[in-house]
């Protein structure tokens, strides 16, 4: 039956290991878009549709009839689930070339503006080839989408992974009314032309094949309607938020997003994170917490966090033995070389710190480089500071969901370039993330808070957190393909 609602996206709701046995066991995607989208299932006849991302995905999806699984047991919230592969045109080979080196090595460092730029980008003929993985992926989410769609369905394509989808799924089936949405930055028009005219005039293109598009916050907006002006020449009017190009205008509009407090308290009460919880308040004892949770992503900006809290240790020597860095540094994305640098880099600074200014009985600093999503919530719950200093980020909901969990009403220490700042600057300490020293100056004001101030700053930043839940965020979207 076809789907009047189609959600596609890189990453999937459901993802599949092998067990001891060889068999295959799925699982339940994490964070705030599976439970926006997995709860539209029993409302519409909708249908999500998601690359296989693994060996056991890929697996999965072959021996399920046109990749549609056999969701029977698993937590979808009825939600059907579309997995693409192999037979729909998208081998390992070319996953890999378009995942990493197109989605993962050229757009999301062209919108967090992480090239070092006397050395890379570096167009040349492996990237044409690498372009061409990256255009036949989308054109497999575009061919999915047009064969499932009911006529007029509304279609929502997520994130950088499918900026082309759109327009092809427009050439296919014209009679759809698409939406695009942008979880990451936008990259400034300047910095935007690094691409090859070529191209960035297909990304452009791409995303106005949609009928809405949407960012996470006003500045993400404001790049990409100068790209449309200036790389396209489109007629853009910034009054109605509106990109015309060829005899077709696409709206453009912002949809923040929120966290569900509900979920999010109701899980940091399972056993697993009290244990968690447990074993933190046993290494701390009585010191401060200073936390962050993050994946060791170039843009996240974990080194430089932790030369401000070595720098804030040297300055400030009246905070050793009272107080304790917290660092979840997850693995991210080490397929690529860079991130295994990083990640390495992470730990060097680690070791640095700590030989520097441990002592018998207090360990200035806990780094964990699991992914461990009950020590995450737990980290929150015991946090008298997050620090949150990304270069750039599209939003960051870590700084939202850390003062939401907090026990200590914790101050929060955001950087200038998160999408978040837009909306939690008033009542967070901002700071430039490339500014070391006034990082470190904002963790001792954040340790010196009083409780009245701190209170008072975290109940603002819980009531911005909270105001617009990922079910609200994905039904605007939603009603906006009715406008």
């Amino acid at each position: 039956m076809p789907a009047s609602l189609l959600v596609a996206s890189n990453r999937g709701p459901l993802s599949f290991v092998h067990d001891e046995d060889g068999g295959l066991t799925g699982r339940r995607g994490g964070g705030g878009l599976v439970s926006a989208f997995t709860g539209i299932g029993s409302d519409a006849h909708a249908l999500w549709v998601c690359c296989a991302l693994g060996d056991a995905d890929r697996q999965a999806a072959t021996a399920a009839p046109g990749g549609r699984l056999d969701l029977a047991g698993h937590d979808t919230d009825g939600l059907q689930v579309r997995m693409l592969a192999d037979a729909d045109g998208i081998d390992a080979f070319t996953f890999g070339r378009a995942y990493n080196a197109v989605a993962n090595s050229t757009l999301w460092f062209l919108h967090h503006l992480l090239y070092a730029t006397a050395t890379t980008p570096c167009f040349d003929t492996a990237f044409t080839r690498e372009w061409e993985s990256f255009t036949a992926y989308n054109r497999a989410f575009a061919a999915a989408l047009a064969e499932d769609a009911a006529p007029g369905a509304k279609v929502l394509v997520q994130d950088y992974h499918l900026t082309l989808t759109p327009r092809q799924l427009r050439e296919l089936r014209p009679d759809l009314r698409i939406a695009h949405f942008s979880h990451t930055p936008w990259a400034p028009v300047d910095y935007f032309r690094l691409l090859p005219d070529a191209i960035a005039r297909e990304v452009l293109l791409g995303v106005l094949g949609a009928d809405h598009a949407g960012f996470l916050a006003p500045r993400w907006v404001s790049a990409f309607l100068d790209c449309c002006e200036q790389v396209l020449g489109a007629t853009v009017d910034r009054g109605g938020c509106t990109v015309t190009y060829a005899g077709r205008t696409t709206r453009v509009a912002v949809h923040a997003l929120g966290i569900d407090p509900a979920e999010l308290r109701q899980r940091s009460q399972r056993p697993d994170v009290a244990t968690k919880e447990q074993a933190l308040r046993a290494q701390i004892g009585a010191c401060k917490v200073v936390a962050r949770v993050d994946r060791t992503e170039l843009s996240k900006n974990i080194v430089r966090g932790l030369l401000a809290y070595r720098e804030l240790l040297r300055r400030h020597p009246e905070w050793r033995r009272r107080v304790v860095h917290i660092a979840g540094a997850y693995p991210s994305r080490h397929d690529l070389p860079e991130y295994r640098e990083y990640t390495a880099h992470v730990l060097r600074l680690a070791d640095e710190i700590e030989e520097e200014f441990g002592e018998p009985g207090w360990s200035p600093l806990l780094v964990s480089v699991e992914d461990d999503f009950a020590r995450s919530l737990a980290t929150y719950r015991v946090a008298d500071v997050l620090l949150v200093n990304p270069v750039r980020d599209g939003m960051n909901l870590v700084a939202k969901e850390g003062p939401a969990l907090s026990d200590q009403a914790c101050a929060l220490i955001l950087s200038t370039e998160a999408g978040a700042a837009h909306e939690l600057s008033e009542h967070a300490l901002m700071v430039n993330p490339y500014d070391v020293s006034a990082t470190a100056d904002a963790l001792h004001r954040a340790l010196s808070m009083t409780p009245d101030e701190r209170r008072e700053r975290a109940r603002g930043l819980v009531a911005a957190a909270c105001a617009l839940p990922p079910q609200r965020w994905f039904g605007d979207q939603v009603d906006a393909l009715d406008a």
